[in-house]
């Protein structure tokens, strides 16, 4: 059986440049619809979170503002299904990467609060990365990939081909032109191969070596359905 490891951010807020703090968490769908396909699809899924918190719902990603009626009644429904998952994580520091075949995080403004300077996420994406096991990082997710260090002190996400919210979807949201820093920018700067799709908040998903990335919430079901077929066809010629 495939084992999956959800790594959700356990931020309920984020801080603007300004010092506002806007509420915050993960976003709905990111966690909801890759859960769902990983579940279908028969793998074994663990939560965790920064100190085993329980993880808070941006409730601005289950607004009428967030998709189309149909698929926040289907998120809604099945964040209640897997709520007892929800409010139970395990603590991030307990973990043992090496128990788990597939590492996955879901995105939300939470990660640009804590998981981008959080010291045992860090370490897991570095040695995760290290591994070859598929990592997947969603939407504002990748912002948890600027904790992480080699051994050196270089950053092990120089070079692949990334992406994540672009900087229009950001500014989309009239709070995120206030933000310290721009997700895009940032991988840029790093020293990531940025890249997105032609238009805004369509599903765009890029694979490069065992790192696998999606820009925004609609490609929450592309992503986690392409690390399905990838690990199902390893299987079989493995």
């Amino acid at each position: 059986m495939t084992r999956v490891l959800f790594v959700v951010s356990a931020a309920d807020r984020w801080t603007l440049r300004d010092g506002e703090v806007h509420p915050s968490g993960f976003w709905g769908e990111e966690l909801a619809m890759p859960h769902k396909i990983f579940s279908r699809a028969g793998w074994e899924i663990t939560l965790a979170t920064p100190g085993g918190k329980v993880p808070t719902l941006d409730r601005l990603s289950m607004s009428r503002t967030a998709g189309r009626p149909s698929k926040l009644r289907e998120v809604a429904a099945y964040l209640e299904f897997i709520r007892g998952d929800l409010h139970n994580p395990r603590n991030l520091g307990d973990i043992d990467p090496d128990d788990f075949d597939v590492v996955f995080y879901p995105g939300g403004h939470g990660p640009m609060e804590d998981l981008s300077v959080d010291p045992v996420s860090g370490a897991l994406l570095t040695r995760v990365l290290a591994s070859g096991k598929p990592l997947a990082l969603l939407c504002h997710a990748p912002a948890a990939a600027f904790a992480a260090r080699g051994e050196d002190g270089s950053w092990p996400f120089a070079g692949y081909r990334m992406t994540g919210l672009s900087n229009l979807e950001e500014k989309f949201n009239s709070f995120g032109r206030k933000a310290v820093w721009l997700l895009e920018d940032r991988l840029r700067e790093s020293g990531a191969a940025y890249s997105k799709a032609l238009l805004p908040l369509r599903p765009y998903v890029v694979v490069d070596r065992n790192l696998y990335t999606g820009q925004n919430p609609s490609s929450s079901e592309r992503l986690a359905e392409r690390l399905v077929a990838d690990v199902g066809a390893a299987r079989r010629t493995g």
